[in-house]
């Protein structure tokens, strides 16, 4: 809300030719959905083929302000537990512990430490990803696709986000199968984060409609993902 300003130090502004701007608004807390977050990689197989797998599950926070990329942070954790490559012996092999090691490190954690903007619409998001044990850093070339209320209850804003990295596996400690399994592992993400509950309002959309409507306007039971 602006602030409210005596008769007389309108028209002094008014004379001055200047008008108080609107103050900026806050960044806020969003919470990511872990049904709608998966990350996807691939990595080659032997020469012949890329091997695809993907993790569900996801969990994390996003901070974020739709005019200020630089003011984001994010931190996020991916259960490796529940990495699936299409087959059940495949699944166990990699969550050995001569790979990913998911007995003693069942999650991947990521934590924002830069955040530098293209454009409106792209950032390089840099920060430190822990995998196995290890600590290194990693960027990803991220694309904000939507911020906007959700057309399904419970009308949550939301943000969507696509992102894409290429990590090192023995950057990480992962030096199995040198001749079967590739070394570079491409990641790609896709990612909704949801205005969290302890949150403040999301701003409203530029049409002017609220950003969470108090009535639900439809009762339409939300797709199966």
């Amino acid at each position: 809300m602006r602030p409210v300003l005596p008769r007389a130090a309108w028209l002094v502004l008014a004379a001055l030719g200047v008008a108080p701007a609107a103050p900026a608004f806050e960044p806020r807390s969003y919470a990511l959905d872990p049904v709608h977050t998966r990350v996807l990689f691939a990595v080659e197989h032997a020469g012949f083929s890329k091997a695809l797998g993907t993790v569900s599950g996801s969990t994390g926070t996003l901070v974020f302000d739709r005019d200020d990329w630089q003011s984001a942070r994010l931190d996020v954790r991916v259960p490796l537990e529940r990495l699936d490559l299409g087959d059940p012996k495949w699944n166990d092999a990699v969550r050995a512990s001569n790979l990913l090691d998911t007995g003693r490190h069942p999650d991947a954690h990521f934590v924002s430490t830069n955040i530098e903007p293209v454009d409106a619409d792209h950032a390089k998001v840099c920060g430190d990803l822990t995998l196995r044990g290890v600590t290194r850093p990693l960027c990803m070339d991220v694309t904000l696709n939507a911020f906007k209320r959700h057309p399904l209850p419970p009308f949550h804003r939301t943000a969507g986000f696509s992102a894409t990295a290429t990590l090192s596996r023995a950057a990480f400690g992962m030096n199995a199968w040198p001749t079967v399994i590739g070394d570079a592992v491409e990641l790609r993400i896709e990612a909704e984060a949801e205005l969290s509950k302890s949150g403040a309002q999301a701003p409203a959309d530029p049409s002017g409609e609220p950003s969470e409507p108090s009535e639900p306007q439809s009762q339409e039971p939300e797709p199966t993902p």
